[in-house]
């Protein structure tokens, strides 16, 4: 490369001039657009992070009933406002592997029955107390009394013991999980002062951003932490979260530079925004999925045939195609696909059949009244439309749905959890004994799906203790089809994370944990102008 091209490489790189006057520059000194975004790419990251200016994130799944209080988080926005304010025990990087956040070390003994994490040293709240093992004690007791109704509550319950002494946290469970260390990845497991016992929803933690304005269903504006014990992150003043639920409303807010970056692009959109000058379409397969739930212990869905007769009616690779664009791939009606480890790729395949359907819904004895299937524009991106196509391959079979479509504001406080029969979505978990003991578990707390199986309960947790990882898999495998064959979850697709963002951010990273880098975009992400 001549000296010409390297000079205006390095002045992109510190972020002098745009991207894009970088890339048409580029070409006109003859180097392809592949080779030029390649070598600024690299180029940036050996500047390194710019340090400044305020990152904002336009972002659907935001209600006016959210909470600060991390145990209640339930949707996108609160998810993320966690990740900005908050810090856990451990989080898990892009590759899968545990990232020590306050536990600087985490070891345990030979049967995976005592676990022990050295909190580090000098960590601090956002009030200025030092972060200490017994807030860590006191936050992990909180989340298992069912009063605090915990999305961890299933994850927690199987801690028998806990002692804090000095710096170290002992934690002993009733039985071995060689895979405690995600379960205290969790996003609610944000480590509080004095547990958050006082109040829950202060919004007082030890992670990179301080809460300076919280308006649930509008916005939710953060600063820097000054004390912020990690300094590789964390580099903007000052970050916002603007809650914008509407698709055509949040492309609009990314289009003219009111954000930087969204999520859950609609896929009906995707070519169209490829084609905007500055924007880049960032996507990734993972683990979420998107379902329709039903209660098993709400009639008619306590009736095994009906259930069957509505998972054999829904045509999977439809919704892949016409709902996802091709960006996902087809579900199981278990939570596992082959993102996790010691997945089992030799159970069938549940295919669209009307017939048998048919033949599920004459044995169940339903009387033929409209079976109410509840949605809401931001239960998932296309929700009211797959629920749409739903009703009609439904119809195909002689079952007879009844979309009713709610207000996204209070959708998961009043429908999802509450309603028996609803669309839904999760991001999934690092591990498998994490997506099941969070939501399958009889005694779960998000058991969204009413699902009580006690050979399913003894099954995950003998998978916990199992260190034999061929044994484990059968395991597993056991828990997959008594929960696809059993259980109230219709799950028709595995969504990829489709999100965009504008060319001036940097420090982007593929993440299949979650949506925008497992909610950490705002963190570890910069701006180069």
């Amino acid at each position: 490369m001549n000296a010409e091209f390297n000079h205006l490489l390095k002045s992109a790189a510190k972020g002098r001039i745009s991207r894009r006057e970088f890339m048409g520059r580029a070409a006109a000194l003859g180097v392809t657009a592949a080779t030029a975004s390649m070598l600024l790419a690299s180029a940036a990251r050996a500047e390194g992070p710019v340090k400044g200016g305020t990152l904002k994130a336009g972002m659907a799944g935001g209600e006016s009933t959210n909470s600060l209080d991390p145990a209640l988080a339930a949707s996108e926005v609160p998810f993320m406002v966690n990740m900005t304010w908050g810090e856990m025990l451990v989080d898990v990087n892009a590759k899968g592997e545990i990232d020590y956040r306050i536990a600087e070390e985490v070891s345990s003994n030979a049967d995976a029955t005592e676990w022990k994490f050295k909190i580090r040293a000098g960590v601090e709240f956002h009030d200025g107390k030092t972060v200490t093992a017994d807030d860590v004690i006191a936050t992990l007791k909180r989340h298992t009394d069912e009063k605090s109704q915990s999305g961890a509550l299933g994850i927690v319950q199987g801690i028998s013991e806990m002692s804090a002494s000095g710096d170290m946290v002992t934690l002993k469970l009733a039985a071995g999980n060689a895979d405690l260390p995600f379960l205290m990845a969790d996003y609610h497991l944000v480590i509080q002062p004095g547990g958050g016992v006082d109040n829950p929803a202060a919004g007082i933690g030890a992670g990179p951003y301080k809460v300076v304005a919280n308006e649930p269903g509008v916005r939710h504006l953060f600063e820097k932490h000054a004390n912020y014990f990690d300094t590789t992150i964390g580099h903007a003043d000052t970050v916002e979260i603007l809650v914008i639920n509407d698709n055509t409303a949040r492309t609009a807010a990314l289009q003219a530079g009111q954000v930087h970056m969204i999520n859950r692009v609609d896929p009906k959109i995707i070519d169209l925004l490829k084609g905007v000058p500055g924007i880049s379409i960032e996507a990734v397969a993972g683990r979420g999925h998107y379902v329709f739930i039903m209660h098993c212990d709400k009639a008619p869905f306590d009736n095994k045939d009906l259930r069957m007769a509505l998972k054999l009616a829904i045509n999977r690779q439809e919704m892949v195609e016409k709902i996802l664009g091709g960006l996902g791939s087809v579900g199981n009606d278990f939570p596992i696909n082959a993102a996790y480890p010691l997945f089992d790729d030799s159970i069938p395949q549940r295919e669209y059949d009307a017939a048998k359907a048919a033949e599920h819904y004459k044995a169940s004895g339903h009387d033929g009244s409209p079976i109410v299937l509840r949605t809401a524009p931001g239960a998932f991106p296309g929700a009211v439309e797959a629920a749409q196509l739903f009703q009609q391959s439904a119809a195909a079979a002689g079952i007879p749905l009844e979309v009713k479509v709610e207000p996204d504001d209070g959708y998961w406080s009043n429908v999802w959890n509450v309603e028996p029969f609803c669309a839904s979505y999760w991001g999934g978990r690092p591990v498998q004994d994490q997506m099941y003991s969070t939501a399958y578990l009889s005694t779960a707390d998000w058991n969204d799906t009413k699902f009580k199986n006690e050979e399913f309960d003894s099954i995950l947790l003998a998978a916990r203790a199992e260190l034999d990882q061929t044994k484990r898999k059968e395991e597993y495998s056991k828990m997959a089809n008594i929960l696809r064959d059993e259980g109230g979850l219709i799950l028709p697709m595995f969504n990829d994370f489709v999100e965009a963002k504008r060319e001036e951010v940097a420090g982007w990273e593929a993440d299949p944990n979650g949506e925008l880098m497992n909610g950490r975009a705002l963190v570890k992400c910069w701006l180069n102008a």
